[in-house]
């Protein structure tokens, strides 16, 4: 479960920056690499862990960069990996890089709160794993790093599925590597690629259990993915570039991201909390809407 997806993005010049180039032969060097695209960016934060508690279904780790503190708060779903591409547990005195879906809803507390997609502990210097978005020839021009995928590779989802190297095209992934060519774009032939399919959808779940399994709380309202529900109960949602027409024959309603008023059919309703892009091309709605349109 996704519980109440909470996290802080006040970002700092600690969070964002330059975007640098992998353009030595030799990829492990002390990178940072804060936003990873302008379309669907990751927001990289790194330090050494602090501290550690249990709150609530979380795990609240508190971690220390330089003079800066924050808090990684770690979900089952949370992939945690070495940067050897081996899933590991995180401890006291850990180094890690945390990436984070730069567009996930914030609140503004101190010390901030990240909800991580990905967590790597940095504890081999010979390897580099990043996070990027990827085209169709397997390029992020943000990282300037392209990926030259062999038969040797190991390939899968995050959901643990085995994928052929195509299917890593225009996708989120998670890149294990030694070396980089000189060029720009730089190179590699990744040693191992995960896809970032953690919002994979359950064909088989009921609307409760997708409602579990994904949603955000937005001043105190649960807010629920719009397109994936709305199909599952048999609407048709035709993306109006701001929002969204949703229609199942004569019902119909008019949508408008950032809008509380909403139309249904010819009349004009209210929502207690404006619809919201709260992950990249995801609308998310009050779960109350859903409701209605099960009646």
């Amino acid at each position: 479960m996704r519980l109440n997806k909470i996290a802080s993005f006040a970002l700092s010049a600690l969070l964002i920056g330059s975007v640098a180039v992998p353009a030595t032969v030799s990829a492990k060097e002390d990178v940072k690499i804060e936003v990873t695209s302008d379309e669907k960016a990751f927001v990289k934060v790194e330090g050494t862990i602090d501290g550690m508690e249990k709150n609530d279904g979380l795990t609240l780790y508190t971690i220390k960069w330089k003079e800066e503190s924050f808090v990684l708060a770690i979900t089952k779903d949370t992939l945690i990996f070495d940067n050897t591409g081996k899933k590991v547990k995180m401890k006291k005195g850990d180094k890690v890089s945390a990436y984070t879906h730069a567009e996930k809803p914030m609140i503004m507390i101190y010390p901030p709160q990240y909800t991580p997609d990905v967590v790597i502990v940095e504890n081999d210097e010979a390897n580099t794993a990043i996070v990027g978005i990827f085209d169709d020839e397997l390029v992020d021009p943000y990282l300037k790093l392209q990926l030259n995928v062999d038969d040797g590779a190991d390939i899968s989802s995050a959901s643990g599925d085995k994928v052929k190297a195509n299917d890593l095209k225009g996708k989120d992934l998670l890149v294990f590597y030694k070396e980089a060519t000189r060029s720009i774009p730089a190179q590699t032939t990744p040693e191992k690629v995960v896809i970032l399919d953690v919002n994979a959808v359950d064909e088989d779940a009921t609307i409760e259990q997708m409602i579990e399994d994904d949603h955000y709380m937005v001043e105190g309202v649960k807010m629920v993915p719009l397109r994936l529900l709305a199909e599952k109960l048999g609407y048709v949602v035709d993306s109006t570039g701001v929002g969204a027409v949703v229609s199942k024959g004569a019902p119909s309603y008019t949508i408008t991201r950032g809008q509380k008023e909403y139309g249904y059919n010819k009349s004009l309703l209210k929502f207690e909390a404006a619809p919201e892009l709260l992950e990249p091309k995801k609308t998310y709605v009050p779960v109350e809407f859903i409701e209605e349109m099960m009646k």
